[in-house]
């Protein structure tokens, strides 16, 4: 059968084993002794009010979920002061750059991004058979200006991810704000803001009042994969002018975010609680591993975000060795960074256990 050619030369998305596999091919017994800080996930887990949510919602799902979404979009308007007509649910918000890619990238145009942004742009473009020109990184974070003097007439979207993943770092509020100044019409900014709620407020840049003011060439995407420590549920968010939203609902498929993921994220949003303690063990463990890090002699990237970028030398290394002691981190060949290693953040217990296992790698 005759497919679309471009398609086999897409790379395919690597993702990590499943923890019991880990267990299983290293002899190891207990699957519950591995310690997987490799995807940025909350070590906290759910909050307890999205666990109540989701126990009280189990009996219902033999029935088909709220295909628009109608009190999960009223609660995040109302949070983010916003008309429900502004925001768009998806499948994750690796969904909604799917839905971008269907609406805006097509054979001869361009998505502009960062050379270690996220792995899913490119592979957004590629499917659709759109350049991704990647610009080069200024000490790990975004150059707005070098992004901007790369658009061309063809250039459909610019994605700016920030907090970035997998580096942490970010652009300032008063840099996001004169990107904006330039930013030619044409092109629509996708705002990737997954790691949003584990920033500083002085870090952050307010997007969302050029929204409500009415521009139409940016959308902002959020999650509750992180902070909210909904991952395996996968529903994220978008903000844009209700034009933008409108033109993505055209290529949403009927109930894509499930009832679950609904209720959970619903309830997630009022527990204020369990927001700010994640933001504390987060901070935390930042401080404690750049203070260790630095006893040891390694370079590390300042983040932003629940994660570290850290340079151990080769990290595919690195990594093999840390599963044998039952950690699993991420190697960034992936993204062109082949000495160093991602940590996600955990609890104390976790990372000391993490800086130990590192320890005994170095001595090995």
């Amino acid at each position: 059968m005759k497919t679309n050619e471009w398609i086999q030369s897409i790379p395919v998305y690597e993702p990590g084993k499943p923890i019991e596999e880990v267990a299983r091919e290293l002899g190891f017994d207990d699957a519950a002794d591995i310690i997987k800080v490799a995807s940025n996930e909350n070590e906290l887990g759910p909050s307890p009010k999205a666990l109540e949510a989701m126990a009280a919602a189990a009996g219902e799902m033999h029935r088909y979920p709220d295909g628009g979404g109608f009190y999960l979009k009223q609660k995040l308007a109302e949070k983010l002061d916003v008309k429900p007509e502004n925001i768009m649910l998806g499948n994750g918000s690796n969904e909604l750059i799917e839905f971008l890619g269907h609406v805006y990238l097509q054979p001869g145009a361009n998505l502009v991004m960062s050379e270690c942004a996220f792995v899913v742009y490119r592979l957004v473009a590629a499917l659709f058979n759109a350049e991704a020109v990647a610009v080069p990184m200024k000490n790990f974070t975004h150059d707005l200006d070098a992004m901007l003097a790369a658009i061309t007439p063809e250039t459909r979207m610019v994605v700016v991810c920030n907090p970035n993943n997998p580096t942490g770092t970010i652009n300032t509020p008063e840099e996001v704000e004169a990107f904006l100044e330039k930013l030619p019409d044409h092109v629509l900014t996708v705002f990737d803001e997954a790691y949003f709620e584990l920033m500083p407020d002085s870090a952050k840049a307010d997007l969302l009042k050029h929204i409500r003011e009415g521009r139409e060439n940016i959308i902002v995407l959020r999650t509750f994969s992180k902070a909210y420590g909904l991952a395996g549920l996968r529903i994220g968010y978008g903000v844009g002018h209700e034009s933008l939203i409108g033109v993505l609902n055209h290529v949403r498929q009927p109930f894509n975010v499930n009832a679950m993921a609904q209720a959970a994220a619903l309830a997630a949003l009022d527990d204020e609680e369990h927001l700010a303690r994640t933001r504390d063990m987060v901070h935390e463990g930042l401080e404690f591993f750049y203070a260790e890090f630095e006893k040891l002699g390694l370079e590390t990237v300042p983040s932003f975000a629940n994660f570290i970028l850290v340079k151990t030398g080769n990290g595919r290394e690195m990594f093999s060795e840390l599963q044998k002691r039952k950690v699993i981190v991420r190697p960034m060949n992936g993204y062109g960074l082949p000495d160093w290693i991602r940590i996600t953040v955990g609890t104390q217990l976790q990372n000391e256990a993490v800086l130990e296992a590192l320890n005994a790698s170095f001595e090995r």
